[in-house]
């Protein structure tokens, strides 16, 4: 299994490739049809943005030792420098050449883009737990909003307007500003507009402002990974106008674009979603939804026979369509029961392989559900942000508003499918399967309300380092071991960039959790001040080299890739038992914090893991953990509650109790 790469994102193709031509505004720009106007073309960065440096292969090295050490025992590590060395003298240095030498004959990419599709692509775990993650919205903040019907009419149309926005160039780029206040500015843009886009991000980096890959972004919409025998493939058809809703396994469509691009009147979309909320049809006996659960390969194989049974139009409306709204009939109990709702649900009313699929429920719970083999956090989250914002800002309609008189029976079409026997029993296995899956699945949360980034910051302590060293304290307590931890970090700040690990276990975090758990009273407040002091300046290093591209994960995954597609054997270093250690992840970690998220989650990426999903926020910290049997996620979070009680503690200097 793969760590997700979900969560930790910068802050705040074909549709919209780069240098894709602005449409002019005049094109179907009647009200409520953009979410804003850009003077900075959307993609105006994209040429220039840097590529994606390769790491010197001795800073690889350096860094994997680095990593190694506190995972390791001496006589182990010593081998695992051995085997380092020879790699580095040997066959990793003339692959680190060959690399070096095939990127710069592909400048228009980046080095990882393609292992890392191939990577995503190639797996044939079942998508469900094993790569897709979620992202809750908060409620909107008029209680009366939150109705199923009015929700997912104002977020239809926000997502629809966040589509015309972005293929008419002029949704505002992304942009890290480290100085907004210079950056961030009218007079900027007016400026930076005009500086052609070979040049621009030059512009943007002496004001200190980074723009962000945004390449990713045309497989938001219109896209569905298709199941291919050994290696899937990812489908975009920008033409087609149609949404997706399923409701209780229903399949039905409809068209939110008219014929001229525009957005169909708000008031129409709501009269078809009552009439789909209202439709009495039973759940059907076979949902076909269960078969994106499947294994990949026993799915394509199945869709080759659901195709040649006479089902290829009604297959080819799901994949084309413009995304997945998944109506849920039953409310939301509580945050432990919208993870398991959000991540996985029962298998019937969900389609596992849209890009992204948008749930609400009967209460008005909304979620972002999302494929991850063609895009990263950072284009998610400014998705799931902006329509978090248009939709309860400037919302397309009210709970007063009527729906308009539109026959829904001719408009909104049912899609039926026709089962051979072989799909029917396809269906029952795929539904036993998941659902002797899900059954294994715990899920449970923590809010700590002590503090949060305010009161961190003002110790000069690292927010993010201070949870992840929390996580170090809590996995040592309940398991008496330092174990492989991947925490993910964005790679957008350069051209086709993914993401990078950051390797928050090292020898000063495991050095400050003996400190915390086996032995408090040998240390006084101000030692254990220091050492957390200690731990936040690596953690800080890390996550800035990492963000640079500095890490040495994707460095060694792409060797290897290259070193399996030339048919060379594999290094030993790829053998070391201390290789496969190091990337069973047990404590697979990532972090967001929006306004508009609520919570975030995804599963652990190996049987005896965590799946951790956190953010701190100004004045307390959320925490989010997926485990299997064998790893208990309750007393995990008992464990992190502790640690992170301590470690205030320490901060007010006070003693530690064991």
């Amino acid at each position: 299994m793969v760590p997700r790469l979900l969560l930790r994102a910068w802050p705040r193709g074909p549709a919209v490739g780069p240098g894709a031509p602005s449409r002019p505004l005049s094109a179907g720009s009647g009200p409520g049809q953009y979410l804003q106007h850009s003077i900075v073309p959307t993609m105006h960065y994209q040429d220039s943005l840097p590529r994606l440096p390769i790491p010197k292969l001795e800073d690889t090295i350096r860094r994997y030792l680095s990593a190694q050490k506190p995972l390791l025992d001496d006589g182990q590590f010593r081998k695992t420098e051995q085997f380092c060395k020879s790699f580095e003298n040997g066959i990793g240095k003339e692959l680190h050449e060959q690399l070096v030498a095939q990127d710069k004959q592909n400048k228009h990419t980046s080095y990882i883009s393609g292992p890392w599709f191939d990577m995503y692509l190639s797996a044939r775990d079942s998508v469900v737990l094993n790569f897709n993650p979620f992202m809750a919205f908060n409620p909107d903040p008029k209680s009366e909003y939150n109705d199923q019907l009015t929700r997912a009419t104002n977020m239809t149309v926000s997502a629809i307007r966040f589509l015309k926005t972005l293929r008419a160039g002029l949704l505002e780029p992304e942009v890290f500003h480290l100085n907004p206040a210079k950056s961030d500015t009218d007079t900027f843009k007016r400026l930076i507009r005009f500086v052609p886009s070979s040049l621009s991000w030059y512009g943007a980096y002496l004001v200190n402002a980074y723009p962000l890959d945004m390449s990713q972004y045309f497989r938001l919409f219109n896209s569905t990974r298709l199941p291919k025998p050994s290696r899937d493939e990812l489908f975009t058809d920008d033409k087609a106008r149609h949404l997706l809703v399923l409701r209780k396994g229903n399949f039905y469509i409809f068209d939110v674009l008219d014929q001229d691009g525009n957005i169909v009147s708000p008031s129409e979309i709501q009269a078809h979603l009552k009439y789909i909320l209202s439709d009495s049809s039973p759940a059907p006996e076979f949902p076909l939804a269960y078969l994106t659960s499947e294994n990949r390969d026993i799915w394509a194989e199945l869709r080759q026979k659901l195709m040649s049974s006479g089902n290829e139009e009604s297959l080819r409306k799901v994949d084309s369509a413009v995304f997945c709204l998944c109506l849920d009939d039953f409310p939301i109990k509580d945050l432990v029961h919208l993870s398991h709702n959000m991540l996985h649900g029962d298998g019937t009313n969900r389609w596992f392989d849209k890009s992204f699929n948008l749930i609400i429920a009967k209460d008005g719970s909304a979620a972002v559900h999302f494929e991850h083999s063609w895009g990263d956090g950072v284009a998610v989250l400014r998705f799931f942000n902006e329509v978090f914002k248009d939709s309860t800002q400037i919302p397309a309609i009210t709970p007063q508003s009527q729906a308009a008189t539109a026959d829904s029976t001719v408009t909104v079409q049912k899609l039926n499918f026709k089962l051979t026997d072989a799909l029917k029993t396809g269906i029952t296995a795929a539904k036993e399967k998941f659902d002797a899956t899900m059954k294994t699945l715990t899920i449970d949360c923590l809010q700590f309300q002590r503090g949060g980034k305010e009161f961190l910051k003002k110790q000069k302590l690292s927010p993010d380092a201070v949870a992840q060293l929390a996580f170090q304290m809590a996995f040592l307590r309940q398991y008496g071991q330092t174990v492989a931890t991947y925490e993910s970090c964005s790679t957008a700040a350069f051209k086709h960039g993914r993401t990078e690990t950051i390797r928050p276990a090292s020898i000063y975090t495991k050095r400050c959790s003996e400190a915390f758990v086996r032995e408090p009273s040998r240390h006084s407040a101000g030692e254990l001040q220091q050492m957390m002091v200690e731990c936040s300046k690596y953690h800080g290093q890390l996550t800035k080299e990492a963000a640079m591209g500095q890490g040495f994960d994707r460095h060694l995954f792409a060797l290897r890739h290259l070193a399996a597609a030339k048919g060379i054997i594999l290094p030993e270093l790829y053998l070391d038992p201390a290789y496969g250690q190091i990337n069973h992840n047990v404590l697979s970690t990532s972090t967001l914090s929006s306004p508009a998220v609520n919570l975030g989650g995804f599963a652990p990426v190996v049987s005896d893991g965590f799946g951790v999903g956190y953010a701190v926020h100004g004045n307390w910290i959320g925490c989010n953990v997926s485990s299997y049997p064998g790893r208990n996620a309750r007393e995990f979070l008992q464990c992190v509650e502790k640690a992170l009680e301590d470690m205030f503690d320490a901060l007010e200097g006070k003693s530690i109790k064991s």
